[in-house]
């Protein structure tokens, strides 16, 4: 009967073992693929802009890829991003649509061109910003992000109807301006705008790598099991009164 008692902490302990030191070992392997993407997207991130190919982009090939652009700022349907903050300052982003001249034929592109504090959001507050005429856009490309998580409870929903926005969303900003926009949008490198505002170059490449933690933890889980199995098996003390 104690054997049997014995095999049931055994049938549980070496199974887990296994799923726990193997989840180290996963996550020690995403560690270092994602010390690779890093190091990619950075060294991408200073490369020599090239010109901004048409129609959706590839983001395996094209996150945080220099691009640059020729066209006009639709200073009319400009969009803000709330909650944004830049040294500790609250305020916005503002989201341009730019139309391409370089490209006949070329869709409508969103250009994220900063940020401004929250008494620059109007127009008024910062017409030597508005740039007019024909320009070029030298920036870098991003992505949609998909919402997933815990962001689906604390990020708000976007408000179209009242040009309130807390992330980007192609298919409702498309929507807003009557166009239909591809899968990404650029951040305008310029960081020399008239009057100051919106303040641009506003990236980071700011990727977390946490899975050393991760691995450390799973690893950990493995000898706290070990050691609490041993200590299970380990024989009882033979008491010397007992033997004599």
């Amino acid at each position: 009967m104690l054997s049997r008692l014995k095999l049931v902490p055994t049938l549980f302990t070496i199974p887990s073992l296994i799923v726990l030191v193997s989840l180290g070992v996963w996550q020690l392997q995403r560690m270092e693929w994602k010390a690779d993407l890093i190091s990619k997207l950075q060294e991408r991130s200073t490369m020599a802009a090239e010109t901004l190919p048409q129609g959706d982009l590839s983001m395996d090939d094209m996150e945080f890829r220099q691009v640059k652009m020729t066209g006009h700022f639709l200073n009319e349907s400009e969009m803000f991003l709330l909650n944004r903050s830049l040294n500790g300052n609250p305020g916005l982003h503002v989201i341009t649509p730019f139309q391409r001249d370089d490209v006949p034929g070329a869709p409508v592109i969103l250009v994220n061109r900063g940020w401004v504090p929250f008494d620059k959001k109007e127009q008024s507050t910062r017409e030597e910003g508005l740039i007019d005429g024909q320009t070029t856009v030298n920036g870098i490309v991003r992505f949609q992000r998909p919402i997933t998580g815990l962001q689906h409870v604390f990020l708000p929903e976007n408000e179209p109807e009242r040009n309130m926005w807390y992330s980007i969303n192609s298919t409702q900003m498309g929507t807003q301006i009557g166009a239909s926009l591809p899968n990404f949008y650029v951040v305008d490198g310029n960081d020399m705008v008239p009057g100051l505002f919106p303040v641009g170059r506003q990236w980071r490449l700011d990727i977390p790598n946490n899975h050393l933690q991760y691995a450390l933890t799973w690893f950990f889980l493995a000898i706290a099991l070990a050691v609490i199995f041993v200590l299970y098996h380990r024989p009882p003390k033979q008491d010397p009164q007992s033997d004599a």
